[in-house]
């Protein structure tokens, strides 16, 4: 079997309510999302997404996915989609760095390996545990007020896992904190996510203030040293995000004691191939995990499930589905949320196929 030829589709993604903020300042209202199509020699196809958190998250952003598949696609036509070791490392050769843009197609190849195989990609991935796993809810920045409404909104919907966005101004991110804890019922999970948002001054302010309320903190502060320094300071459970892009990453947070838990997002570190790596890595040292992406529609959402579902449930402390957040389908079969909870698909592959009148016609084509 070969790959014949890559395409990719870009297609928009409106939110349900309207805007998502986060800290910074930084919002999106449509997200701009890249379907990924690998095709091969024997009829076998091959899907993917990507969708960047807007350009000023991560060093990401939707056209360089599309640019970037323009420099490695080339170098892929021929390989072996199977070979997911050694398309991998073509892919590195062709473009250091830039991880994002390689994690569509990799997701696109574990896709033709499922198919080929006759098995869903969650038994590739180490196989199901249980019958379904726990999601959890962002609650965008608003007032405190609006926060508090969404918890008790969300919960209504079957999330009991609840992450704010805060990491703007600490007294009104304290106001957040304390008023969304008000609403929480037994066995519900609160997390404040401040996005890299806090200076170290302020986040030193916020995990004092909040030191006797049931809450995560995750990823306060830019980098890995000032969140490190932060984690320090409070007996509040930890959580690292935005630097957790590596195997090295996660060797030196361990070795450090900086988390508790980390969020593994797939298109982050490139993948499904090194997001495994990386979660079996996790569960060799105990870490729990969120696993996640930065954005996407029904065929990011199945990725995100398969993996999440191989996930042992001890170890899994949520994952995330954006179909409840977008209004759009782009693919059929997609998981879907019933009362907080998703599944993986058992149908062979990721179990999607992308509804081509919305995905529309391809903007890259590489090969045939």
């Amino acid at each position: 079997m070969k790959i014949t030829a890559i395409r990719a589709h870009r297609v928009e993604l409106p939110l349900h309510e309207g805007t998502y903020k986060w800290s910074g300042g930084n919002s999106v209202t449509v997200f701009d999302s890249t379907v990924i199509v690998v095709e091969t020699d024997q009829g076998i196809t091959g899907y993917g997404e990507v969708c960047p958190l807007g350009p000023a998250y991560l060093p990401a952003y939707a056209e360089g996915v599309r640019t970037g598949l323009k420099e490695i696609g080339p170098k892929l036509i021929g390989l072996d989609p199977r070979d997911l070791g050694v398309v991998n490392r073509r892919m590195d050769q062709a473009l250091r760095g830039h991880p994002y843009v390689k994690s569509g197609i990799d997701v696109a190849c574990w896709d033709i390996l499922g198919k080929v195989s006759g098995l869903p990609v969650v038994t590739l991935l180490g196989g199901r545990f249980g019958d379904d796993f726990k999601l959890y809810r962002a609650i965008s920045q608003e007032s405190p007020a609006e926060m508090a409404q969404r918890v008790h909104q969300y919960r209504a919907e079957g999330y009991s896992k609840f992450q704010l966005k805060v990491g703007g101004d600490p007294d009104t991110d304290i106001e957040r904190i304390e008023a969304c804890a008000d609403e929480l019922e037994p066995g519900d999970v609160l997390i404040a996510d401040a996005n890299t948002g806090w200076l170290m001054h302020e986040a030193a302010r916020v995990v004092d203030a909040v030191r006797d309320i049931d809450v995560y903190i995750e990823q306060p502060c830019m980098s890995y040293e000032e969140c490190l320094s932060i984690r320090r300071r409070t007996a509040r459970p930890f959580i690292l995000d935005e630097v957790i892009d590596s195997l090295g990453a996660v060797l030196k947070g361990h070795t450090d004691l900086a988390m508790d838990v980390i969020n593994l997002k797939i298109s982050k570190v490139g993948g499904l191939t090194k997001a495994k790596q990386i979660r079996d890595l996790c569960m060799a040292l105990g870490i729990a995990m969120t696993i996640e992406d930065t954005w996407g529609g029904d065929i990011a959402t199945a990725a995100i499930a398969h993996l999440a579902h191989s996930t042992p449930p001890e170890l899994l402390f949520s994952a995330t589905d954006f179909n409840s957040y977008v209004t759009r389908s782009i693919a059929e079969g997609g998981p879907q949320r019933t009362l907080g909870r998703m599944s993986a698909s058992t149908t062979p592959g990721l179990g999607v196929t992308p509804r081509v009148d919305v995905i529309g016609p391809a903007v890259v084509t590489i090969g045939r």
